[in-house]
């Protein structure tokens, strides 16, 4: 009898000894693998994922429309553990949802693997055709991913998100997913001792942007690229009295719902991460610089003889001609180069530059996108030669961003004051400086309604619309000089005393159309067409 107790005590003493050392081992030794283990699994449940913010758009009543939001998706996974013989699983899979077999080998490869993600955003018929096959070791389920109901549109602007591979989490990329994505992300949650800490929902993001105008806007961009077989365009609308943009659109652009079916390149958003020599949108600067600084008047006359030679180099008319005396204004109706560079000698060279400089060339906009660029005045800055002073006066020999551009056209239809220009809604207007009095920017104003009322192309009946042309060669960076092929600008605002909005439309390198009157001042006309019936402007005039 005593033996047969010394036995089972013996027995549970050795249970209870065994036990204790699991524990140990579970508890203390293996006590991080079993954390990382459990964190991954409620990961990958979704419990410690936060909810990314939403994107919206807005319209003319304020109403609130998504622009980038969250839905579910189904998604195929592997658990590598089961799975016996993986190049048969493997070959399996690709040919019924035309995946790529060999990554798909080296994932199920992995001996002691319990989690391998193979499949985002199934489609329905992939989805069927995997639970068909019934294969061991091969799972669905529903994860919550990025969703861009505006697909192409506006891509630039918004970028993307994508898997950020040091942590497994979502990340923005490009555009306002990157740049506020510690705003719209959230906090993840975690696991404390035997507790989950809940995760914190990200913010949602309200934009300036107008999703009417830009679908119109856009509309219009891509008819006009496939029109003229352009290379390349984009479009921005800005609200001159506050900065707010209201449509940014890029041609070529890309769907962000499958980013990865593009190239890199793709992604950078040319409005502010490229530069461009604007050509004669900048004739408008040069008349706003030297009408505030009272070195001439809109009706200042010039002699244009048809060309210009400084430092041994010649500058000629777009059209080739001799224009003979010219008021100021004419040289804006007309387009003339050499009485832009006349002006441009009146002015003085520093005074000049600085002027260039209060207009907010070769600076950041801050406009709240990554990447922005500065564009360059370097020609003017480091060197005092005649003609590059010449040429920078029409738009040639500096380079801008088109951000930049807008936003100094923006600065003259607000009456000279230089505003932010600015997405997040949040945010709100910021005034920069004054760059020209409110009667200089009158005066110029008048210049450019002059200049479109004597074109007519892009006159609307019954309204005052201000704006300028721009025909810019590209410059050849390999041999110098420039190629036989051009960048057409319009900028323009309407209406022009009492300005709602300012529109810059380009196209690079169109095919059959040497000059802007003839591509882009169309499309402005018609894009403005649209916004002042879309925001019942009452006309300027009655009969």
């Amino acid at each position: 009898m005593k033996f047969r107790l010394f036995l089972i005590i013996s027995f549970f003493s050795l249970l209870n000894a065994t036990l204790f050392f699991k524990l140990y081992d579970l508890q203390i030794e293996k006590k991080e693998y079993y954390a990382k283990k459990a964190a991954s699994q409620h990961r990958l449940a979704g419990f410690l994922e936060p909810q990314r913010g939403n994107i919206y758009f807005t319209d003319r009543n304020n109403n609130l429309i998504p622009a980038a939001m969250n839905k579910a998706y189904q998604v195929i996974f592997s658990v590598p553990k089961e799975i016996q013989d993986p190049a048969l699983t493997a070959a399996s899979l690709a040919s019924a949802a035309a995946l790529d077999k060999e990554k798909l080998v080296k994932m199920f490869s992995k001996p002691d693997d319990e989690y391998e993600l193979f499949l985002r955003k199934a489609s329905l018929s992939q989805l069927e055709k995997i639970r068909e096959l019934n294969l061991k070791g091969i799972y669905a389920d529903e994860e919550n991913l990025r969703f861009y109901p505006f697909k192409n549109q506006a891509s630039h602007l918004l970028g993307f998100v994508g898997i950020d591979h040091e942590n497994s989490y979502p990340a923005g990329k490009y555009g306002l997913e990157f740049y506020y994505d510690e705003k719209l992300k959230g906090e993840a949650g975690r696991l404390e001792t035997n507790r989950i800490i809940d995760p914190i929902s990200g913010e949602n993001l309200y934009l300036t942007i107008d999703s009417n105008i830009q679908i119109r806007a856009e509309e219009i961009l891509f008819n006009l690229i496939q029109k003229y077989k352009a290379e390349r365009g984009m479009v921005i609308v800005q609200e001159p009295k506050t900065g707010k943009i209201l449509a940014m659109g890029v041609y070529p652009n890309f769907d962000p719902n499958n980013y990865a079916d593009y190239k890199v390149e793709n992604f950078l958003n040319p409005a502010l991460q490229s530069v461009f020599e604007p050509g004669s949108v900048m004739k408008v600067v040069t008349m706003s610089a030297g009408i505030d600084a009272k070195k001439f008047t809109p009706e200042t006359t010039v002699y244009d003889s048809g060309s210009l030679t400084l430092d041994s180099r010649t500058i000629k008319n777009w059209d080739n001609k001799a224009h003979g005396k010219v008021t100021m204004t004419e040289v804006i109706e007309q387009s003339i180069n050499i009485g832009a560079a006349q002006a441009a000698k009146i002015i003085g060279k520093d005074l000049f530059y600085n002027y260039l400089v209060k207009f907010g060339f070769g600076e950041k906009t801050g406009i709240g996108l990554p990447g922005e660029v500065v564009g360059s005045l370097g020609n003017l800055k480091s060197s005092f030669r005649d003609i590059n002073f010449a040429t920078a006066a029409f738009g040639q020999g500096v380079a801008v961003t088109p951000i930049q551009m807008i936003n100094s056209f923006s600065a003259i239809a607000n009456g000279g004051v230089l505003m932010r220009p600015y997405l997040n809604a949040d945010e709100g207007s910021k005034v920069i400086r004054r760059v020209i009095s409110e009667e200089a920017a009158r005066a110029v104003t008048k210049m450019m309604i002059s200049a479109v009322k004597k074109a007519a192309i892009a006159q609307i009946p019954k309204f005052d619309i201000a704006g300028k042309t721009g025909t810019a060669q590209i410059p050849d960076l390999k041999r110098g000089g420039y190629l036989e092929e051009f960048i057409h600008t319009y900028i323009g605002f309407a209406p022009a005393f009492d300005p709602k909005f300012t529109i810059l439309i380009r196209i690079d390198k169109p095919v059959g159309a040497p000059l802007a009157g003839l591509t882009v001042v169309p499309a402005f006309r018609e894009l403005s067409e649209f916004i002042l019936n879309y925001y019942n402007v009452p006309p300027d005039y009655n009969e």
